[in-house]
């Protein structure tokens, strides 16, 4: 039996947010710090207060044309290395302190190179505060007289609020009281900490306008930091301090109950709305800027810092400092706050100090420093990669998806890209000459993140209830006061009776039977007694409320003498803390001298060490200095000996060229011979036909003289590296040779279509070949050799006419090549005799058919010798004399 298999739980849908076609760029600003020394070279100018200028420094590679191209970028608005902390809070964090308060979101952050002024830029300095403390004293300083009791408001751990009433506040704040180890709130006119003593002057205190009156406010903080792609809350509560952890002599950590306790990381979730949050992050509700501010510093204290070549105190982790603010509706009596969850709106401003980025190359990190600056490095290229995505989506109409989740920087703001808030920058630059090329870099990103653009957040729905219901609750509260002083104020012995004698002098309510229609008495009766109990009635509730109002002023009254214990308790915490610091000095003192010893030793070890160093350096460069001498040795007998070696094969080079040259001299000497030996039988055979008279019996066929031999002058045949150089003639050999042309093989015969036709008695043949005018790849692919007839004038003014035979092969490719194996060369001539003996059939009747014949036969042979060959040369098919008489045919 098969069981049916359980469904999956479906996913909640998200509720339906307004839809807003609305888009803002994200508000990129740049800020210059100065110089840390005047005699320093600055690599920027600040030509507007919206447009700077990059100038490349001297020493840096010129471009292709040899020049220093210098760059210029715009921004929304430029800050000067003049501008003060309450100039750029005006024109930056301002707006998104006033939209946090009407219930929008913001988002915050600074970007920049290592050492440029980040930190300073977000938090400040004793005078001059930065960004997130005037943004919190800007925040209470609009909301201070309507904000909540404490544990009104209650984070619900999944990044909502829930809204408790007064009796369930009131127990959790009686239950944090009596808890000795969470300490109280301080009061708002005390500072704690002089590190941040005196940061925003009363004259620069800035308040948001139009904010609603009858709204009730809380505000929350928490703080953590991104280290390593880990998520830590730095404002958790943990035994021992892992960040600051304490060393004995032993080099073992001093552990808390025996058990060191190391930081968790937390993980990001994501909530009912899809919006990103930090699961189990600290949320502390603060109720003034100084709480708020302790709040920051002691998350600030375990931050993650490290001093590197490029800055002493430079951040190893991006820090986000998010406060919450919370707000509800007031009921309709203007009194507490309106019980109902839905009512309720969370904005929130979350302030982000991104770690500078750097290269290793300048810090010379290494270990735990080269890890992080990674890790810093790569959560700065996602987040540039995230924006290059958004752009390309933005001004292509792609759809491309943004790696979010490559980095928890991008994963835990992306709801802010998707149109959560409004997303400012601040591009913070250091003008020395040694940040050029990262300013560069910095500066493109900036330009790039200019074109991204957000959607604009929708405002919060308005409540249904009346405007006004603060005031008039707050003016009832003083009429009713006033009343009660001009009486004297209520007694608790006049409550009671003022009760019994209402309860007494109650009228009873008559009889009210009517028997008589004409009855006009009962009626009226009933009436007034309906109407003395309804002013009975009312006299009561006013009672009844003033002596609610009379509880609630006691109620107050015993909050004021709690809060004034309660500062009392702080300036007593303040005095022993101040005790505390000044032992804690003492102790940091004679940590500071042990660690300056050690230190010392340290040096010395490190000096000791370099010494060691220095002398194994010494004598390796000695080692290598003598290996390189004996291969210099090496080298240069070797040398020695390769040009004894290119002598010789010079030597024997010019000895195998002078043979050589021999050869072709007495190659050329036989040639000329047979040469002169042809020639002197022409003329004889010319005389002969001169001079020859017909006789009746012709006398017999001499003899052909035979060639002069010079094979004594014949040298052999000798192989060389180079190819022979061949004859410019050969003579007539006095053999039979059939051509090396001659065979089965297929021929391409190329005759171009200029050539002349020669009427001379031997025409080459090839038999079984393919002619053609023009070469084809077509007509190569069909044949094994190839023969091309070329024609030219010769010295003497004939026709010389030569045959140029290749090969035919196929190449790799799959083509066909021609390799030029053989050059022969045919002359053409004419007989020099004044005229041509007629046959003698055509005159003379027949004697004797062998007479006849003969006769006709050798006066046609001995004119047909008119072709001088090159030595060696192959005529082709077709080609059949080669010096022997022709024979005619019968």
């Amino acid at each position: 039996m098969l069981r049916p298999t359980k469904g999956k739980t479906p996913r909640r849908p998200a509720p339906k947010k307004p839809y807003n076609n609305q888009k803002d760029p994200v508000g990129v600003y740049c800020r210059v710090r100065p110089l840390s020394c005047d005699d320093e070279e600055c690599c920027i100018e600040v030509i507007h207060n919206t447009t700077i200028q990059l100038h490349a420094p001297d020493g840096l590679k010129a471009n292709r044309n040899g020049e220093y191209k210098e760059t210029q970028y715009s921004f929304k608005k430029v800050f000067g290395i003049k501008t003060t902390q309450m100039e750029l809070f005006e024109d930056v964090s301002k707006p998104l302190v006033d939209d946090v308060i009407h219930g929008k979101n913001g988002l915050l952050f600074t970007y920049g190179v290592t050492g440029s002024g980040k930190t300073y830029t977000m938090t400040g300095s004793a005078g001059q505060g930065g960004l997130l403390p005037r943004s919190l004293d800007m925040i209470f300083n609009s909301i201070g007289p309507y904000q909540a009791k404490r544990f009104v408001f209650k984070p619900d751990d999944k990044n909502g609020m829930e809204i408790q009433n007064q009796v369930d506040a009131l127990l959790e704040r009686q239950k944090r009281d009596s808890q000795q180890n969470v300490p109280k709130t301080p009061s708002s006119r005390q500072r704690l900490d002089p590190e941040f003593a005196d940061m925003i002057r009363p004259e620069e205190a800035c308040k948001a306008d139009g904010v609603d009156e009858d709204s009730s406010y809380s505000v929350f903080v928490s703080y953590i930091e991104i280290y390593n792609n880990y998520i830590y809350d730095l404002l958790e509560e943990t035994p021992v301090d892992p960040l600051k952890a304490k060393w004995n002599s032993g080099g073992t950590p001093l552990r808390s109950n025996t058990e060191f306790i190391p930081p968790q990381s937390k993980i990001l979730r994501e909530d009912q709305n899809h919006n990103m949050y930090v699961a189990g992050c600290t949320e502390v509700e603060v109720k003034s800027t100084d709480e708020a501010f302790d709040v920051f510093w002691k998350g600030q204290k375990k931050r993650r810092i490290a001093n590197t070549q490029l800055n002493r105190e430079s951040s190893r982790s991006h820090s986000v400092f998010i406060i919450k603010l919370a707000q509800a509706p007031l009921d309709a009596d203007g009194d507490n706050v309106l019980q109902d969850k839905n009512q309720v709106t969370v904005s929130q401003l979350c302030l982000v100090d991104l770690a500078g980025s750097e290269r290793t190359s300048r810090t010379r990190a290494e270990g735990s420093r080269l890890r992080e600056a990674g890790n810093i490095n790569q959560s700065l290229m996602t987040l540039r990669t995230c924006m290059e995505v958004l752009r390309e989506n933005q001004m292509c109409g792609t759809n491309k998806m943004v790696p979010y989740r490559d980095s928890k920087v991008t994963h835990f703001f992306k709801n802010y890209f998707d149109g959560e808030g409004k997303v400012r920058m601040i591009v913070c630059v250091n003008p020395k000459a040694d940040d050029y090329e990262e300013t560069l870099l910095v500066m493109r990103f900036a330009e790039m993140t200019q074109e991204v653009e957000v959607a604009r957040p929708v405002d919060r729905p308005i409540c249904g209830f009346a405007p006004g219901r603060r005031q008039r609750n707050l003016a009832f509260k003083d009429e009713l006061s006033r009343r009660l002083e001009e009486r004297g104020g209520p007694v608790d012995t006049e409550i009671p009776a003022a009760l019994n004698q209402l309860l007494q002098s109650f009228p009873p309510l008559p009889p009210c039977e009517i028997s008589d229609p004409s009855d006009d008495q009962t009626l009226p009766r009933l009436i007034e007694a309906l109407e003395r109990r309804h002013r009975m009635r009312q006299s009561m509730i006013e009672e009844y409320n003033r002596t609610a109002n009379m509880l609630k002023s006691m109620l107050q009254d015993m909050d004021g003498s709690l809060m004034n214990k309660e500062n009392l308790i702080h300036q007593q915490q303040g005095q022993l803390g101040e005790k505390d610091k000044c032992i804690q000095d003492q102790k940091s003192e004679i940590d500071r001298l042990e660690k300056k010893a050690k230190m010392l030793e340290y040096k010395i070890d490190i000096l000791q060490k370099t010494t060691n160093i220095y002398e194994e350096d010494k004598r390796t460069l000695q080692h290598e200095l003598e290996s390189r001498e004996h291969r210099l040795a090496r080298e240069q007998s070797e040398k020695k000996r390769m040009e004894a070696r290119m002598q010789g094969m010079v030597y024997d080079t010019k000895l195998q060229w002078e043979k050589e040259c021999e050869r072709r001299v007495n190659a050329k000497q036989l040639e000329m011979q047979n040469k002169l030996w042809v020639k002197d039988e022409k003329l004889k055979q010319l005389k002969a036909i001169v001079t020859e008279s017909r006789p009746e019996n012709p006398p017999a066929r001499p003899e052909k003289p035979q060639r002069p031999s010079r094979e004594k002058d014949r040298l052999p045949a000798k192989r060389s590296a180079s190819p022979s150089p061949v004859p410019t003639g050969a003579p007539v050999r006095p053999h039979h040779r059939r051509s090396h042309s001659a065979g089965n093989e297929r021929w391409v015969d190329h005759k171009p279509v200029t050539n002349v036709e020669l009427d001379t008695v031997m025409q080459p043949n090839l038999p079984n070949s393919i002619k053609v005018s023009t070469p084809s790849e077509k007509a190569l692919s069909k044949a094994d050799k190839y023969v091309l007839t070329h024609q030219e004038v010769a010295s003497d003014g004939e026709i010389q006419t030569k045959l140029i035979k290749g090969e035919v092969f196929k190449t790799r490719s799959g083509g066909q090549a021609v390799q030029f194996t053989d050059i022969e060369t045919l002359k053409q001539e004419n007989p020099t005799a004044p005229s041509r003996k007629r046959r003698s059939s055509e005159n003379q009747p027949p004697q004797g058919d062998g007479n006849m014949q003969g006769g006709w036969t050798d006066v046609e042979n001995r004119c047909s010798v008119a072709v001088e060959m090159r030595a060696g040369s192959n005529l082709g098919p077709g080609y059949q004399h080669h010096g022997y008489q022709k024979r005619r045919k019968p």
